[in-house]
């Protein structure tokens, strides 16, 4: 894939400095390991799942950690050597993998649970107060007369 050149998009916009970086690095992850397999899913208007396949890891190797708008899922299993038993074939992967997510802003971690091998990591979309839409009432001109009425009578 041929990379884009966001810089004439530089010279004209303020503030999309972020974004574009974001573009960048999601064009760059084609390259990116395909383990562990997972959805992400809408489970609702401001909520959203990312549901992972983590076949034979148990809690204790499993890390989620949350920074700066990116979601990080790791998973480090210590190789298990029981005495007296050997491996014909390993078809069940238990290496190791870092994948992480890019958020979008006031997105939050909800939890995480493990059930079945597959972990689940819940977000929700928190939109801040001064975000939120508004009413704006509209003043009509007899309102504003009769304020001019008592301002006069207080003079």
């Amino acid at each position: 894939m041929r990379p884009v050149d966001f810089a004439p998009l530089y010279r004209s916009t303020v503030g999309f400095d972020r974004l574009f970086s974001r573009l960048d690095t999601l064009a760059q992850s084609d390259a990116a390991p395909a383990y562990p397999p997972y959805n992400i899913e809408r489970t609702g208007e401001n909520a959203y799942r990312v549901t992972m396949a983590v076949a034979g890891f148990g809690e204790s190797d499993l890390s989620i950690e949350s920074r700066e708008n990116t979601l990080t899922v790791k998973g480090e299993k210590a190789e298990e050597k029981a005495e007296g038993v050997e491996v014909l074939h390993r078809g069940i992967a238990s290496r190791a993998f870092e994948r992480r997510f890019q958020l979008a802003d006031h997105v939050e971690v909800k939890g995480a649970t493990l059930k079945n091998g597959l972990l689940h990591v819940d977000l929700v979309r928190v939109i801040p107060e001064a975000m939120k839409p508004r009413k704006i009432e509209i003043a009509t001109a007899a309102g504003n007369e009769n304020a001019r009425q008592i301002e006069a009578n207080a003079a």
